[in-house]
């Protein structure tokens, strides 16, 4: 049997601003703790992660910043706290790894995706460095050559 890749549709949230503002170095899919509201927030697909960080403390991971849009529908006794921190499962010889490269000058561990696996929710988190102003530079005159490109062989291939 072959290892599939998982659908698109599985995916909650990502946070596109990470691959423009860091050079990612090694990813680690992690677990998260969540309370009821939050699980059914996430079903309907309000969840952003765009200036979420992840906190190493105590040999624990921490999630701060994500954002998780209370429905109205969920619960009415339960005051929900969109931001609050959320702890991440990871196994302790992975929380040791990474804060071995944090504790290095310019790394850091940044959430890059929220997503279904079976029935559970994961968080894809990783090693980054951050770039450089020329470095954003140098990747998006990349990334419009290589959109160039595609264009130029479509039209020879037509």
């Amino acid at each position: 049997m072959s290892k599939k890749k998982a659908p698109s549709n599985n995916t909650i949230a990502l946070n596109k601003k990470a691959k423009h503002e860091y050079h990612i170095e090694e990813r680690f899919e992690a677990g998260l703790s969540l309370l009821g509201w939050e699980v059914k927030s996430l079903r309907a697909g309000k969840a952003q992660l765009v200036d979420a960080y992840v906190l190493l403390k105590g040999g624990e991971a921490w999630l701060l910043g994500a954002h998780f849009t209370p429905l109205s529908t969920a619960s009415t006794h339960v005051i929900a706290d969109p931001t609050r921190t959320r702890k991440l499962l990871l196994h302790a010889k992975e929380i040791a790894k990474i804060m071995g490269k944090v504790n290095q000058a310019g790394h850091t561990c940044i959430p890059l995706a929220l997503y279904w696996k079976k029935n559970k929710v994961k968080c894809e988190i990783a090693l980054a460095k951050g770039k450089q102003k020329h470095d954003k530079r140098a990747a998006e005159k990349e990334k419009d050559w290589n959109r160039q490109k595609q264009r130029i062989l479509r039209e020879v291939n037509n």
